[in-house]
């Protein structure tokens, strides 16, 4: 998940003796198992280490009671368990920083505790001096704690990949060459297997209902809520959850060339993508390190030549600002949100291919969208039913209109069909040639007809109505009953609804709203005024397209091209950033830097916002990171002492490790704004 994570060396817990490669889920949990028993058990191992501390039994009032022939000796052992055991992550991590010449977060405290600790040990052994081994394990206990809650941040924002791998059920019911049903794993299937799945189940593989009907939920795939109906020739996507029905399913892809291993890789490797703004934490966390370093040799020798303050003072100090200056918070900063807002983004069915792509999206000037397949639905249908008398209603002239075109194969048929809520019988059915089509309904002589029949046969054409039709590049067939002139019915590619509000946002959001498309001007024209574009391109061959690109861009903006990812792929590659929209389960849009699973250009929207979203978490998080930095160093060298406000090394580890559980929370309440 973390490839900056890495760097700080985490790697430091004891894993049973295996080197564990990558950040994956196994590993972050036995990250997160190892921390916690280091904390509980180092924790028991503190408790008589305090008891014996004189400075604490002082404070606390306690007198000599807990003071007894070999106290130290006993505080020493503890003391000593702790700091290997306990402190076994930051020694290591404080081992591996140096040998890469990367000094970070490891290297302070790894330093904080070995300086706290050798000290404390020479005292012990003869030397003159204050002991520090309450304040040495308390620090360390924190440290441990604070990584504790950490990484357990870090597996929740990381379970993506793990909830999608989940989606798949563990067995398949196959249907072999007899017929009957066998109960196989996964692994086993094979393309063009049969396969049964009963209501409620998990779809095993990608497929092809060849047999039942049923509605899928595949909104943990493609971020569609509403339950899709399926019925024979329709794909299914492996994971998504069967409705109500039986369907028979013919396997089409398994393993890696499925839907779903294509997610999980594309999402995997946006995770592991570098942000720009990480360049930027990763720079300014080398400098804290080595400003960390100078303050707290600085403290040290400040405190020990040019004050009447005691060695150990001074050694607490520099222990202190060492700990509160460790740059893991910023470390962390960037990170975490990559993969909190990859996560969110794959379950809202939005695939991120280029991180940094994504990120520009924050500074769109203008958006070009394809239309046909994108703003339109990409199928001819009805878009106007008109009626010219009292006598029928429009979904009555409808109902009668398609059930004369029941037996006709034409595209305009299918269109009316699929419009029509109600179909009656037809007899006397008769082809009128390259006019329309006649039959008798319900006792009734029904024509569809073209507008040339009406002209050949001198029946008036309702000229206003249909130039008003034609101009917005609709084809218009009207419906004569018993010979009477009744309606007209529209048919076009029709603007999806969603396309409305998406257009709304982005114009909200102050980005310039484009269309591409090759149909003719008046229909381009008449699509761009309803949605209320602000340019629009029509009569544009796919092999022009990128051009049309390039000429916005040379306005001065910068550009996103959102089309099918197929014939508009040059312009995808073109643009500033490449939105494919409508993928569904073939995700493997080469040229797109994010790819849209679902029909719906109210996701463009949703997804630009989440760059925005996305690019603030981070900044915040910088902020947070580093911003107490400020106040913080310099309490930490002392500087308010002669306020009274000093914080021992306990108290650094405190605020150090606030620090970094914001920055997680932070990241955490990151959101898709729709």
């Amino acid at each position: 998940m973390n490839g900056e994570h890495n760097k700080h060396n985490h790697s430091g817990a004891d894993h049973g003796g295996k080197q564990e490669k990558g950040h994956s889920g196994n590993h972050h949990k036995h990250m997160v198992e190892d921390f916690k028993k280091r904390f509980w058990i180092s924790l028991i191992a503190t408790i008589p280490i305090l008891l014996f501390s004189h400075m604490l039994q002082d404070l606390l009032g306690f007198g000599d009671q807990f003071h007894f022939s070999g106290d130290l000796t006993i505080s020493f052992i503890l003391s000593t368990f702790v700091f290997f055991y306990g402190g076994w992550p930051f020694l290591k991590g404080l081992y591996e920083e140096l040998k890469k010449k990367q000094p970070g977060m490891m290297t302070l405290i790894g330093i904080a505790i070995t300086v706290a600790y050798a000290y404390s040990t020479v005292v012990v052994f003869g030397v003159d001096g204050q002991v520090f081994f309450w304040e040495l394990a308390t620090l360390v206990d924190i440290m441990l704690v604070g990584h504790w809650i950490e990484m357990r941040s870090v597996m929740s924002a990381s379970r993506a990949l793990e909830e999608l791998a989940e989606l798949m059920p563990g067995e398949a019911h196959r249907i072999n060459d007899n017929g009957e049903t066998e109960d196989i794993p996964l692994q086993e299937l094979k393309k063009g297997d049969l396969l049964l799945i009963k209501p409620g189940e998990k779809v095993p593989a990608d497929g092809l209902v060849i047999e039942g009907k049923s509605t899928v939920n595949e909104s943990l795939m493609t971020g569609e809520s509403k339950p899709v109906s399926k019925t024979v020739d329709d794909e299914v996507i492996g994971g998504s959850v069967n409705g109500e029905g039986s369907i028979t399913v013919e396997v089409k892809k398994t393993g890696e060339d499925s839907f779903l291993s294509q997610v999980i890789k594309l999402v995997k490797e946006a995770q592991e993508s570098k942000s720009r703004t990480q360049d930027l934490a990763n720079r300014a966390a080398f400098w804290l390190t080595l400003i960390a370093l100078g303050a707290g040799a600085l403290t040290f020798f400040g405190w020990t030549y040019w004050s009447t303050q005691s060695f150990v003072f001074a050694l607490e100090r520099t222990v202190t600002v060492m700990v509160i200056t460790c740059p893991h918070a910023l470390g962390l900063a960037v990170p975490l949100v990559v993969a909190v807002s990859t996560s969110l983004a794959a379950r809202n069915g939005f695939l991120i291919r280029n991180r940094t792509a994504f990120e520009q999206a924050r500074n769109l000037d203008a958006i070009i969208f394809d239309k046909t397949g994108t703003l339109t639905e990409g199928e001819f249908g009805v878009t106007d039913v008109l009626t010219f008398n009292d006598q029928y209603e429009e979904t009555k002239l409808l109902s009668l209109a398609a059930s004369v075109e029941q037996n006709s194969e034409h595209p305009l048929a299918k269109g009316i069909l699929g419009a029509a809520e109600k179909k009656y019988d037809v007899t006397n059915f008769n082809s009128i040639t390259g006019k329309g089509i006649e039959g008798t309904v319900e006792g009734k002589h029904v024509k569809v007809v073209s507008p040339g029949y009406l002209r050949e046969h001198d029946i008036e054409l309702p000229r206003e109505d249909y130039e008003k039709l034609s101009s917005q590049g609709k084809t218009v067939v009207f419906v004569l009953i018993d010979e009477q002139l009744e309606g007209a019915i529209a048919l076009g590619d029709r603007i999806r609804k969603s396309s409305y509000g998406a257009i709304n946002k982005l114009k909200e959001m102050g980005i310039q709203c484009m269309m591409l498309t090759g149909d003719n001007r008046q229909t381009a024209a008449f699509v761009a005024e309803e949605l209320g574009l602000d340019d629009f391109f029509a009569e544009v061959l796919p092999d022009e397209k990128a051009d049309k690109v390039k000429e916005v861009q040379r306005r001065g903006l910068n550009v996103a091209m959102t089309g099918d990812g197929v014939n508009d792929a040059p312009a995808l590659a073109q643009a500033d950033v490449g939105i494919a929209i409508g993928a569904g389960s073939d995700v493997a849009v080469e040229t797109a830097d994010i790819i849209l699973t679902d029909s719906n250009p109210d996701d463009v929207a949703a997804v630009i916002q989440l760059a925005k979203s996305t690019y603030k978490k981070m900044i915040q998080n910088l902020f947070w990171a580093t911003g107490y930095n400020a106040f913080a160093i310099p309490l930490a060298a002392g500087v308010m002492i002669n306020y009274g406000i000093i914080l021992s090394p306990a108290v650094g580890a405190v605020l150090m490790s606030m620090s970094t559980v914001i920055v997680a929370i932070n990241a955490r309440f990151l959101k898709i704004e729709r």
